[in-house]
């Protein structure tokens, strides 16, 4: 299974960015995929995971209301619009697979494939 992941880039408070999640070798509705970020200098941290069906979606508290997670599974691709950004939000943002698709979990030991990650960089 390989995930790419795509669509980060410099923009300023209040903007909007769309990450793309493109999964090849595994259907992207038989894994429950999720989304993590890594600020500079620190920790990988949880941003957002949604189950195969798309009935179960979890987001970190910071980024509730602004963030969307969806996922469409005819382009076998998982999405995150990231609406009224700020500057912490800024960082490398991966996204990652876990092979038992209801598992839509926080913790980033859980998944088993990862993407390579895309820079987000929030100006103020």
């Amino acid at each position: 299974v390989q995930l790419q992941a795509s669509g980060g880039g410099l923009v300023q408070a209040g903007g909007s960015l769309r990450l793309s999640c493109a999964v090849s070798g595994r259907t992207v509705s038989s894994v429950a995929m999720g989304w993590f970020r890594q600020p500079p200098g620190k920790e990988r941290e949880f941003v957002a995971a949604i189950a195969w069906s798309g009935g179960r979606i979890y987001y970190e508290d910071s980024v509730k209301g602004r963030f969307t997670i969806s996922r469409d599974n005819a382009k076998n691709t998982v999405y995150l619009q990231m609406n009224s950004l700020k500057p912490e939000d800024t960082a490398i943002y991966y996204c990652a697979a876990n092979r038992i698709p209801y598992r839509a979990v926080t913790a980033p030991t859980e998944y088993d494939y990862w993407g390579q990650g895309t820079e987000v960089t929030v100006s103020s």
